[in-house]
């Protein structure tokens, strides 16, 4: 008989609400691999309306797990922190090795997944919502430690320099005219 290969697949765990890293501080105490996925999120001052940007979970109340489930599904379905091991027909959902690659290559220097398509200087871009809806401009750079952007405005004759939050632009064609 030869030596079995392992069974360890992904799969969903469902948290209990704000207990993902619970859960996965207490799954990795067992020795089981996770992954917890994070990005920056909009999140509003109710007292003072401004927008802050904070740390949170790309899949708010799931998380990923990598476990032989023959062995250790009683276990980790009773870990603090899992709600449980999401299943389809009462088997436990595989997750392929391919889509946590994908989600762990888009994660920056900061820990966090990256939202969006990268944009380059000279990009052409358009403003999606606000006073400026529908400008078009060009991408000129990313300011550090923020979500904003700056970019130079092609509707006006002297192109001034603006700065926005990058979730209000979108890269457009470099085929439609300015």
């Amino acid at each position: 008989m030869g030596v079995e290969s392992s069974r360890e697949n992904w799969y969903v765990i469902r948290t209990g609400a704000r207990q993902e890293e619970r859960a996965v501080n207490n799954l990795n105490a067992s020795r089981v691999e996770t992954f917890f996925p994070k990005l920056k999120v909009r999140r509003p001052n109710p007292f003072t309306g401004a927008t802050n940007w904070v740390s949170g979970p790309m899949f708010p109340r799931y998380a990923f797990a990598r476990f032989d489930a023959r062995r250790l599904l009683h276990q980790i379905s009773y870990t603090r922190g899992v709600h449980s091991v999401v299943r389809f027909g009462g088997v436990p959902a595989i997750v392929d090795d391919a889509i946590i690659e994908l989600i762990q290559g888009q994660i920056g220097a900061d820990g966090l997944v990256r939202m969006g398509v990268e944009l380059k200087v000279g990009d052409r871009v358009r403003i999606k919502d606000g006073p400026l809806n529908n400008f078009i401009g060009v991408f000129d750079y990313r300011i550090d430690h923020t979500s904003r952007v700056a970019i130079l405005l092609t509707a006006v004759s002297y192109q001034p320099r603006i700065v926005i939050e990058s979730e209000s632009i979108e890269k457009v064609n470099s085929a439609i005219g300015l």
